[in-house]
């Protein structure tokens, strides 16, 4: 063992600094110098005894020794070269050489020497490469052919040793030939099994980066059939590999996306550089007793893919349709959640800038207007002894002063609880209360802004309501907001109703009017802060925006429903339910507008009028 090391350690620092970094090159170079250095040494060693058996050599004994000093000169040169390839193609040479000249001095091809053409291509053979092999299998059938020609032609000397000594001298060339035949079986052998031990490594360390990692390798036709696809996909897809076999991959992947998908494909087979393709791909997430899917869905990847290069360079095999693909795909469906999150919320920012726009535009003129008025209409009362206003006159200004301050108030109240309810600080006091009188109690505030609108204010309101647990104040401005704004946005002529009733364990209040309608385009936004529906050059009624807003975040602050049915130029229909009675444990309620991710579906809904 010590004496194997230490040849060991030698032959790696013969070693070319090219061949010590991959574990096979280090195997064919040890196996290339081994035979050659040691045969060689060996050969020269015995020299001595072969003087003492056999006396002073000849010329030719001396000129084949002397030739062994040949693989030690191709081991150099592969030492300092690295070039594996040339040195066997030197070192047939040399043999050749060597055999064919010591056989034709010594009987032809029936010399003891000619057997040793036969190991020529078989030492060839360890280079693993067809030219060499090509080249050293010329060289011994020419040499061959050379001797016997020579030997045809009588040109070769006849040989002077006796029948005995040609005897030994074949046994010895059979016997050497065979010896070192052995000693390639057994470089063979230790490279073969090298070999496999590198490639059960290697393939070891595949099928292990195979199974952990999350990204999905897959081998396809250039129809998109899968060829292989790795452990991965039973991960990301919920399904046995075996069932993705051939279109089983296809067939996953969603409808709308697959014409992207083949693209990809096919310009890869085409050697494109196609970059990345995102699409959607069926994921089983459920299965039932007999294995079969029974629940799935849809996730996002993202896939690169590029032909295989060993299909590169085989313009047969591409231009019969066979240019295969390599595919590695990747779960993406988080990073796309994220992006969805991120546009939504670049959505979100520009409908507040376009709602603060809004409100700039909106309160400019409702501020402005009762401003106005306040202000000319009281320097025309201080201006009394210069216009000789009288009573009336005075009483009619004060009137329309009074007037423009409460509509400048409400304007301001409406700003100011819109604030609370966004901020999440607008308190709701919950008590029991009769909704009957709370609701002809608004109704007859409004009765006169009605009739002097030329519309009908007609209020339907059983006697026999039951008791609401809720705000009084907040029902009320509900109420006001609700019937206000429909007699705002009635023609004249028209009718305005307001009905209350019990459906359940719900109060439902509906405002119905004749009036202008809200576009269908119009009934999403409704009840967005700031929001007035239809253009700004179309409307014939301004306001804030604000009435609807506050009455949904009032009636989601109780836990009920509000519910908007419209057309154009047919009337608008309001339902609100609320719940007769607030959740127990709870006597103050708080608006959150940063509704948690496990928060009930939103209870704001518009429909379109049939």
């Amino acid at each position: 063992m010590a004496v194997s090391r230490i040849i060991g350690e030698c032959l790696d620092a013969l070693l070319h600094p090219s061949a010590r970094y991959d574990a096979l090159t280090t195997a064919r170079h040890r196996a290339f110098l081994a035979p050659r250095l040691l045969g060689s040494l060996a050969a020269f060693a015995a020299f001595p005894l072969y003087l003492v058996l056999r006396g002073a050599p000849t010329a030719l004994e001396a000129a084949a020794f002397s030739w062994l000093i040949a693989p030690i000169l191709v081991a150099w040169f592969l030492s300092r070269t690295g070039r594996y390839e040339q040195a066997h193609l030197l070192s047939s040479l040399a043999l050749t050489s060597l055999v064919v000249g010591v056989a034709a001095l010594t009987g032809g091809i029936q010399s003891f020497a000619a057997v040793w053409l036969v190991v020529i291509p078989i030492e060839a053979a360890l280079s693993a490469s067809r030219r060499a092999v090509t080249f050293a299998a010329s060289l011994a059938l020419g040499g061959a052919a050379l001797l016997i020609g020579l030997g045809l032609f009588g040109v070769l000397p006849t040989p002077t040793a006796g029948a005995a000594s040609s005897a030994t001298l074949a046994a010895f060339g059979i016997t050497s030939a065979a010896l070192y035949a052995s000693g390639l079986a057994y470089g063979a052998v230790w490279l073969a099994r090298t070999n496999g031990a590198l490639l059960n490594v290697e393939e070891e360390r595949y099928r292990l980066l195979a199974r952990n990692m999350s990204d999905v390798i897959s081998r396809h036709n250039r129809n998109g059939a899968v060829r292989f696809i790795s452990p991965a996909a039973e991960n990301l897809l919920g399904t046995p590999v075996a069932r993705l076999a051939e279109h089983g991959l296809f067939d996953r992947v969603h409808v709308a996306d697959r014409p992207a998908y083949l693209k990809a494909m096919s310009d890869a087979a085409r050697g494109r550089e196609t970059g990345s393709v995102e699409f959607r791909i069926r994921r089983d997430v459920a299965r039932d007793e007999r294995g079969r899917p029974s629940a799935a869905e849809f996730v996002w990847v993202e896939m690169r893919c590029r032909p295989l290069e060993s299909n590169l360079t085989t313009t047969a095999a591409s231009n019969a349709g066979e240019t295969e693909v390599v595919a590695v795909m990747r779960d993406i469906t988080e990073r796309k959640i994220h992006e969805q999150a991120l546009d939504q919320a670049r959505a979100e920012a520009d409908r507040a800038d376009a709602a603060k726009s809004r409100f700039l535009a909106t309160m400019s003129h409702e501020l402005r207007t009762p401003l106005n008025a306040i202000i000319g209409f009281s320097d025309m009362i201080l201006q009394d002894d210069v216009l000789m206003l009288g009573p009336e006159r005075r009483k009619e200004y004060a009137q329309l002063i009074n007037d423009s301050g409460q509509h400048l108030l409400s304007v301001v109240n409406g700003i100011l609880d819109m604030s609370k309810m966004e901020s999440g600080s607008f308190e709701i006091v919950p008590e029991p209360f009769a909704p009957r009188p709370a609701l002809l109690n608004c109704c007859n505030l409004l009765a006169l802004k009605a009739r002097d609108s030329g519309i009908d204010l007609v209020t339907r309101a059983p006697e026999n309501l039951p008791e609401v647990v809720g705000d009084p104040r907040a029902f009320k401005q509900i109420l006001l907001n609700l019937v206000s704004n429909a007699i705002k946005f009635t023609e004249r002529g028209g009718t305005v109703t307001v009905s209350a009733a019990v459906e359940g364990t719900r109060l439902v209040l509906r405002v119905t009017d004749t009036g202008v309608g809200i576009a269908e385009e119009d009934l999403k936004r409704l009840g967005d802060p700031f929001f007035q529906a239809g253009k700004t050059y179309q409307r014939r009624h301004e306001g804030t925006g604000l009435g609807l807003s506050i009455v949904k975040s009032l009636v989601r602050m109780h836990g009920g429903e509000i519910e908007v049915q419209s057309q154009i130029d047919c009337g608008t229909t309001v339902t609100v339910s609320l719940p007769l009675a607030l959740p127990a444990g709870s006597n103050v309620t708080t608006l959150n507008p940063a509704m948690p991710a496990d928060s009930p579906a939103p209870d704001y809904q518009v429909k379109k009028s049939a």
